[in-house]
C-alpha cells in the first residue's frame, strides 16, 4: 500500500470527523495546483487559503493542521524526485469504481483551484500545460456513472495516470524548488 492512500484513509474520516466539507484528494489536488502553478515549495502560507476555501476561513484544528502539513510536505517530496513518484490521494483500488471516480473529479477540482491562486498569466505557459489545463475542465465536468467493469477500470486507470502526469508536468513548467527559487534574481521593492 503507498502512502498517498494511507494519507487518504486516515484524513477522509479526519477531515469528516472535524466538519470540513471536502476530501483528502481535493486538498493534495489543491495542493498541487498550488506547487504546479508556482507557489515555491518552501513557502507555509498555504494554510490560510485553505481554509478560506473549505472551511469558511476558520483555523483548522491541531490534528487536522498536523495531517495537511503531513500531506504538503508528502507531496511536496514526490513531486521533486526525478523518477514520476507523484502518487495521487485517492481511495485504494478496491473501493467501488465511482467512489474512486468521484475523488479524482474532486481531486482535479482541487488541482484547478490551486493552480488559479499562483497562476494568473498563462502567456508564458507552454501548448502542454495550456491543452492540459483544458483536459483537466473537461475531466472536472464528467459526472457520469461507470459502470463496474474491465472497460470502465481501464478508463478510469487512463483518465488517473493521465491527471498524475499532467500534474507533474505543470509543476515542471511552473513549479520553483528551492534551488530555482535561489538562481532567481531578487527584486527590491
Amino acid at each position: 500500500m503507498n502512502t498517498s492512500t494511507n494519507l487518504f484513509d486516515t484524513l477522509t474520516p479526519l477531515l469528516e470527523r472535524n466538519n470540513i466539507l471536502t476530501t483528502a484528494a481535493e486538498v493534495q489536488g489543491m495542493f498541487c495546483g498550488m506547487l504546479g502553478g508556482g507557489m515555491p515549495l518552501e513557502c507555509q502560507d498555504w494554510l490560510e487559503p485553505l481554509a478560506d476555501f473549505i472551511h469558511q476561513s476558520e483555523m483548522f484544528s491541531k490534528e487536522v493542521d498536523e495531517a495537511f502539513k503531513s500531506l504538503f510536505d508528502s507531496t511536496c517530496q514526490q513531486l521533486v524526485e526525478n523518477d514520476f513518484a507523484l502518487v495521487l490521494c485517492l481511495p485504494d483500488d478496491s473501493a467501488p469504481i465511482n467512489e474512486r471516480g468521484q475523488a479524482l473529479l474532486n481531486w482535479v477540482h482541487g488541482f484547478m483551484l490551486g493552480f488559479g491562486l499562483h497562476q494568473d498569466d498563462l502567456t508564458g505557459c507552454s501548448a502542454d500545460v495550456k491543452e492540459a489545463l483544458e483536459d483537466f475542465a473537461e475531466i472536472a465536468r464528467m459526472d457520469d456513472e461507470m459502470s463496474e467493469n474491465e472497460e470502465s477500470e481501464q478508463a478510469l486507470f487512463e483518465v488517473m495516470e493521465y491527471v498524475r502526469v499532467t500534474a507533474m508536468l505543470c509543476f515542471n513548467e511552473l513549479g520553483k524548488s528551492p534551488e530555482q527559487q535561489q538562481s532567481e534574481p531578487k527584486t527590491v521593492h
